[in-house]
């Protein structure tokens, strides 16, 4: 029987956790994704909150468990997070999160979250986890490098066309459509850690080699992708690109949902053994968190994203959600806590200078950066010093 005390400091932990997932929902993940079809004028700012927090909700429970287990077992070595370390952490970092949206300013969450939850174990008398320190940093140096040059590449082949427009917009799709049929879900393949993909699920039923049937598959289904969006183009090229930007922030979106999620209800894992709850129970309530705080406080981060950093048409779009796409798989894939603000930004800058920098804000990008720089180093210091004080106090 779980003792009444296990039980309460776990709720106490757990209230941390949604006003975290709250946070996480009306800023990174509610904000970004759709920020740049806001921007193209594709959608409008409310119906962004809506879909993405749907969308999000889903990420979540089908890819949140890769960066959940990360968050709140990697994090720190020698340790296993307390309940009042949890507590301190969740909290510490969902306020700093909040005071960013109420601000106007995208603090990046996953910067927030790694450098509580590693302040607090460092308190604890943790040693650091450097391997996954490396593996982290490599992702948050590359993302701007990687992400606003496929951005800026893309954009540039659709501005100067030296293929026809709808014939390079079917083979983004294609593309798309090829990753896709790569990405994991826990859905078809619930005894694994990560799931699995369409891919790889599909091939078990054809005859041959395992990798013969994943590259059919793979083939299959970006012929598929790239022949829906060639037959909406038909028709007209201006509402078919403008329904894939949309397809492109819902893919964003879900993604956003399975790694975000992982900032909130991480540090909760161990927790959740001693009182018997199973990890699905904890990104269930992880993504209504999410869902209602991109309903109730998206709205004014998608707007302050799409119309303060960049005015971007539906083609500059399309070309900073791709590769925030591929990103956002990928740090799913490998269980790394990944900033959607440092993904969707460093996108649109991307992409906004391949129109000669026009729309960009130099000053905006400037304060951005430093609240990134100043919410990692603030939350590890804050955090440290906000465990070891409570820790005396207690003793």
């Amino acid at each position: 029987m779980v003792e009444p005390a296990t039980v309460a400091t776990f709720l106490v932990a757990a209230l941390a956790s949604l006003f975290m997932a709250w946070a996480i929902g009306a800023g990174s993940s509610g904000s970004t994704p759709f920020a740049p079809a806001v921007g193209a004028n594709a959608i409008s700012v409310m119906r962004a909150g809506f879909f993405v927090g749907l969308l999000g909700f889903i990420g979540a429970v089908v890819q949140g468990a890769n960066v959940s287990e990360a968050v709140g077992r990697e994090l720190i070595g020698g340790v296993i997070l307390s309940p009042s370390a949890a507590t301190i952490a969740l909290t510490i970092a969902a306020g700093l999160v909040a005071i960013g949206v109420f601000a106007g300013y995208p603090i990046a969450t996953a910067f927030t979250v790694t450098g509580a939850v590693v302040g607090v174990g460092l308190a604890m008398g943790g040693d650091p986890a450097w391997p996954k320190y490396v593996e982290i940093a490599t992702l948050w140096v590359l993302t701007p490098f990687v992400g606003g040059g496929l951005a800026y590449g893309i954009a540039r082949l659709l501005r100067s066309e030296p293929i026809a427009e709808p014939s390079l917009i079917v083979g983004l799709a294609a593309f798309v459509g090829l990753l896709i049929a790569n990405i994991e879900f826990a859905f078809l393949d619930p005894d694994s850690a990560g799931g699995a993909s369409i891919a790889r699920a599909a091939s078990d039923w054809a005859p041959g080699p395992e990798l013969v049937g994943m590259l059919a598959v793979t083939g299959l289904v970006a012929l598929l992708w790239g022949g829906i969006v060639a037959a909406d183009l038909r028709s007209s090229v201006e509402r078919g690109e403008r329904h894939f930007l949309l397809v492109l922030g819902a893919l964003v979106a879900f993604s956003a949902g399975g790694s975000q999620v992982g900032l909130a209800i991480g540090p909760l894992i161990p927790l959740s053994e001693d009182v018997g709850l199973p990890l699905l129970a904890l990104l269930l309530g992880g993504g209504v968190g999410l869902l209602i705080g991109s309903w109730t406080g998206a709205p004014r981060m998608i707007k302050a994203i799409s119309q303060d950093y960049s005015s971007l048409g539906p083609r500059r779009s399309i070309a900073a959600l791709i590769p925030s796409f591929m990103i956002a798989q990928t740090a799913v894939l490998f269980g790394i806590p990944v900033s959607f603000n440092e993904i969707i930004v460093s996108a649109i800058i991307g992409s906004g200078y391949a129109a000669s920098g026009s729309g960009v804000s130099a000053r905006k990008m400037g304060y951005t950066v430093l609240a990134w720089v100043l919410s990692l180093a603030g939350s590890i210091i804050v955090s440290f010093v906000g465990y070891t004080a409570l820790s005396a106090v207690l003793l």
